[in-house]
């Protein structure tokens, strides 16, 4: 057996004291470096929004990155919509979130907050239409003349809680505080409830012309840094946060987009011993959608009638630009493959911003006193998408049938419309009933991306509910559960109407 000598115990005794050191030192803080996924909605400017060449910026980016910076870790930034923050924060999907998120009592149960980094409040914009003397309206002058009047917020936010307490209120919920300025400036809403720095910006930096603060700092609120209950970096980013506000950074950030000296801020969250929500049961959950159903089933007769309007529409506007791309005039059929081209070529959702909010702002820039009903927008934007596709099934309609039978009716006397009417189209809709079907489908499915514009059909009442109770998952499937016993239903109709339609299978 080899022997050592004393020169070798110590080197031994070396080498083992310094990897313990190593081990404690890692034990101590294993998140040293890590890289934090953390979300946030750039569409609140200026505390987070994109610049021009696309790079995040805002006072919260500057902020997270100096405390990350200062508590040694890394920030990955993630795009998330303000209302699906926090289910992603209690799914774990996302380490942290910072996207001006107030600090509430109802919020500390589903979410940890770290210790406060803004004070903030509430502020009430008023215009009518874009013009200079509309700024200077004086019937809102305060929070009491809100009554009875129709007010835009961003959903899931404090000031669409703040705006439920107003009497007679007609409220329209939009996904980002600039869809809500951007309808008041088209003069649907009479006000909006926002934080007072967000719609004080716009109007500073001229994006917002016409419009005015009223009353500022309804409310004295706080945004904090949220982060999943228990989560074991909440003591890590509140170590970078105390870092940054001793060192001055702090302040140095605060002046770089606000002008001025910060404000003095609590050093602990107002909830920071709020205990979290009940771990849910199976029993918890039934109960939570049995609770939205009734909102639920008021969303989908929305749906339904968004769909049934713009199918109808769909179907007559279809069919004649179908029949017109078998014209024999090539400028006529040129146009009406432009129109089946553009539309089948773009996204629904940004058909839908182009009507509701374009049209009414270009009108209004040409001197045009113009404003959009949301019904009525959402119905044309949804028809003359869908009557897009069904010119293409009429089409293929048309087409399927054989050429030799409008000769025989050309033999008989009868004329092209006639032909088109009394022969051709009724045995080429019998075919396209099935493709009519999927199209139906689609449609009740796509009639969701109009919740964009405030209407609340069925996926707005779900968004609605999670934003007061948090419970994505059982509010969600319920709507997943209507959307398929709705389209089931439409299935089997349009099973029995085929069906119908073929005297083969009729008789049997």
């Amino acid at each position: 057996m080899a022997k050592f000598g004393f020169g070798c115990w110590l080197r031994w005794c070396v080498v083992v004291g310094f990897s313990c050191l190593l081990l404690v030192g890692c034990g101590v803080n294993s998140s040293v470096g890590k890289t934090l996924r953390v979300a946030t909605e750039p569409a609140f400017p200026p505390f987070e929004f994109q610049g021009k060449d696309g790079e995040l910026q805002g006072f919260s980016f500057d902020l997270m990155n100096a405390i990350a910076s200062s508590a040694n870790f890394k920030v990955d930034f993630q795009s998330l919509p303000f209302d699906g923050i926090i289910p992603a924060l209690q799914g774990k999907t996302v380490d942290a979130a910072i996207s001006s998120i107030t600090i509430t009592e109802e919020r500390a149960k589903s979410v940890a907050f770290s210790r406060p980094y803004f004070k903030a409040g509430l502020a009430m914009s008023t215009t009518g239409y874009a013009y200079a003397i509309r700024a200077d309206n004086q019937n809102i002058t305060g929070f009491d003349s809100l009554k009875n009047q129709k007010i835009a917020v961003q959903i899931g936010t404090t000031g669409a809680a703040k705006a439920k307490s107003i009497p007679g209120v007609q409220i329209r919920s939009f996904d980002s505080a600039p869809l809500a300025l951007q309808e008041l400036l088209n003069g649907n809403v009479d006000a909006v409830i926002n934080d007072a720095p967000v719609t004080l910006y716009a109007i500073n930096t001229g994006n917002l012309k016409g419009i005015k603060v009223v009353e500022q700092l309804l409310t004295e609120e706080f945004y904090g840094i949220a982060t999943a209950q228990d989560s074991p970096y909440l003591a890590l980013i509140n170590n970078g946060l105390d870092r940054v506000l001793k060192n001055g950074t702090y302040s140095q950030i605060y002046q770089k987009w606000f002008n001025a000296e910060p404000p003095s801020l609590p050093a602990k969250s107002p909830f920071e011993n709020q205990t979290g929500a009940d771990a849910p049961t199976i029993f918890t959950s039934i109960g939570v959608i049995l609770q939205a159903f009734p909102a639920l089933l008021q969303g989908a007769l929305v749906t339904l009638q968004l769909t049934i309007l713009s199918v109808v529409l769909g179907l007559v506007g279809g069919s004649l630009i179908g029949i017109v791309r078998l014209s024999h005039i090539a400028p006529v059929r040129w146009l009406a493959r432009a129109y089946v081209d553009f539309f089948r070529g773009t996204p629904l959702l940004v058909q839908i911003f182009m009507i509701y909010f374009g049209l009414p702002a270009i009108l209004q820039e040409l001197g045009l006193t113009f404003t959009f009903d949301r019904l009525a927008a959402g119905v044309i934007a949804l028809s003359l998408n869908s009557a897009a596709y069904i010119a293409e099934v009429v089409r293929a309609g048309i087409q399927s049938i054989e050429v030799g039978q409008a000769e025989a009716s050309e033999s008989l006397g009868l004329s092209s419309v006639q032909t088109m009417r009394y022969v051709i189209f009724p045995q080429a809709f019998r075919r396209m009933i099935p493709p009519l079907g999927n199209e139906f489908i689609s449609l009740l499915k796509d009639t969701s991306l109009v919740s964009v514009i405030g209407f609340e059909e069925l996926v707005r009442k779900g968004q609605l509910i999670v934003a007061d109770n948090y419970r994505a998952f059982e509010i969600y499937a319920a709507v997943a559960l209507v959307y398929l016993c709705l389209t089931v239903l439409s299935s089997q109709a349009f099973s029995r109407l085929e069906v119908w339609m073929n005297p083969v299978k009729r008789n049997l």
